[in-house]
């Protein structure tokens, strides 16, 4: 069994290109495989592999500067669900936008997963779920408030645009991991929201923690890996992703006839070139090739 481990920590990084070499080397040494993003405000990736492995990445994580408090998440996985290491340079470890944001400072107040059934079921409270659209389309908490944005960067536009539907509420987000509240909840402090909560440790740790029998999740939780999606007890949910666009596929989708795979989903059917169809395709191809002897084309 082989461990798969999501992660973020905000700190101060001078010189975040000055770390990705020992990164890369003490995953290469481990055999761990996965993403990393490093920008000046910290840390977020998720990473896989040994046990022995992700313990040895997570010591070099948290002896960097700031990182001692570093939290994560793990899940099992039966097959690695990264084909190669990844540590990626950005300006922000998830992008919002909005240069005042500052997690460190203050965040809304944390809620357990034990906590957070009766928060939510509460009448005063507003549950606002903080992902992209085409997360929130293949499972959310019952009742739920969808922006549907494209991208976290949309989060604060929509919010101004809406804010007077929440007047006078309770607010408590959520997201999958926890990260994007870090910053999502600083953003509604700074703009006089005063009663601001977050699921502490995401969807991830209440699907963990909480029996499925008093769930109040419904579906299932996208995640950045080739598992695509997990269900209660961080249990893989059967899903596949779009060779184009990485957004899930269901069944439904599969049968659709926008559907190609490698090349297209109902999704995306309109977003691309014929030339990048056309370049779907042959990548297809090479990993189905790959396949057939036995080994993992590096485009997947």
């Amino acid at each position: 069994m082989l461990i798969v481990a999501a992660l973020y920590h905000f700190t101060r990084f001078p010189e975040p290109a000055a770390l990705r070499p020992g990164l890369l080397q003490v995953c290469a040494a481990n055999g761990v495989k996965g993403s990393l993003l490093v920008a000046p405000e910290g840390i977020n990736g998720t990473i896989a592999g040994s046990r022995a492995g992700i313990d040895a990445v997570l010591r070099a994580i948290r002896a960097l500067p700031g990182c001692a408090g570093l939290e994560w998440k793990e899940s099992p996985a039966e097959t690695l669900p990264f084909g190669r290491m990844k540590v990626r340079l950005k300006r922000e470890i998830v992008t919002m936008g909005q240069p005042e944001v500052d997690p460190r400072s203050r965040v809304g107040s944390y809620v357990t997963a034990r906590d957070w059934n009766a928060l939510v079921r509460d009448p005063q409270t507003v549950v606002i779920d903080t992902r992209n659209d085409y997360e929130v389309a293949i499972g959310t908490f019952h009742g739920a408030v969808n922006p549907g944005t494209r991208a976290f960067g949309e989060f604060p536009d929509w919010w101004q645009a809406n804010r007077h539907r929440f007047a006078g509420k309770r607010i408590a987000m959520f997201c999958t991991g926890g990260i994007r509240c870090e910053k999502s909840t600083n953003y509604l402090l700074g703009r006089g929201v005063e009663q601001v909560y977050h699921l502490k440790g995401g969807i991830l740790k209440y699907l963990e923690d909480m029996p499925e029998s008093e769930s109040l999740w419904h579906g299932q939780c996208f995640v950045f890996d080739d598992r695509v999606s997990v269900g209660h007890g961080l249990q893989p949910g059967g899903l596949t992703s779009c060779g184009a666009c990485r957004r899930p596929v269901t069944p439904a989708d599969q049968a659709d006839p926008a559907y190609e795979a490698g090349v297209s989903c109902p999704a995306c059917a309109a977003e691309y070139s014929p030339a990048d169809r056309t370049r779907f395709r042959e990548r297809q191809r090479q990993m189905q090739l790959a396949a057939r002897r036995g080994s993992r084309h590096l485009g997947c």
